[in-house]
């Protein structure tokens, strides 16, 4: 198969399983910043998001000086909880698999998170995928999402379009991404969104394994795209 092939992966929920380490991290921060912390459900709709948005809408009565603290406190936890001996944030089951069959069959690969350039120096330090992303983007680069920016600037650097890239996440805020930069997406259903959800957001598949992903994948043909 001739042409790019531009795989686009958010981490959150897609690779990394982070589910309870975000929202017990989220509980912390709203506790020391004396808010009534959110339930885990309200917590995992609003990953993905910048931080600062995230907050507002978990504390939608809060000042903005209380939205600075406990964004200020929800990083401090976060360095806390990472300096903690058997900090752990494991990988799923075929994600590493599914990376490698992407770099054996040429596809280019790209990152678009909602973690900061210091949570992805973590993450590299807890796995050995830097490797793997032909190019970064990440809350620290411009707008958030389910701006487009990251996958846009991701086809950019790679020299990808459109019909060419795949957008692959667990959130509704993902596939809203993706959508929004016109790219074909792929939602996976064990991270922080329902398959329900990820289908209503428009993702164009769902899937709950990674290897009916990895076979989806491997049978992507941009030639086939209008």
């Amino acid at each position: 198969m001739s042409g790019l092939r531009l795989a686009i992966w958010d981490v959150d929920g897609t690779l990394v399983d982070s589910r309870e380490t975000i929202h017990n991290i989220m509980v912390e921060a709203f506790d020391l910043s004396g808010l009534t912390p959110p339930e885990y459900d309200a917590t995992r709709r609003i990953v993905g998001l910048s931080l600062h948005e995230a907050c507002a809408q978990l504390a939608p009565d809060a000042s903005a000086d209380d939205i600075e603290k406990l964004v200020t406190d929800y990083r401090n936890s976060w360095l806390r909880a990472r300096s903690q001996p058997g900090f752990s944030q494991p990988l799923y089951d075929g994600a590493l698999e599914t990376l490698e069959a992407l770099r054996d069959e040429g596809w280019l690969i790209a990152m678009a998170t909602g973690k900061t350039r210091r949570g992805i120096a973590s993450l590299f330090e807890l796995h050995q995928l830097e490797h793997f992303f032909d190019t970064i983007w990440c809350a620290d680069d411009g707008p958030g999402k389910p701006n487009p920016y990251m996958v846009e600037q991701a086809m950019g650097a790679l020299g990808a379009a459109p019909h060419e890239s795949l957008m692959i996440g667990d959130a509704i805020h993902d596939i809203s991404m993706g959508r929004a930069a016109g790219v074909y997406t792929h939602g996976v259903s064990w991270g922080f969104g329902t398959a329900h959800e990820l289908k209503e957001a428009g993702a164009h598949e769902v899937h709950h394994d990674f290897s009916t992903l990895r076979n989806s994948l491997m049978d992507f043909d941009p030639k086939a795209r209008p």
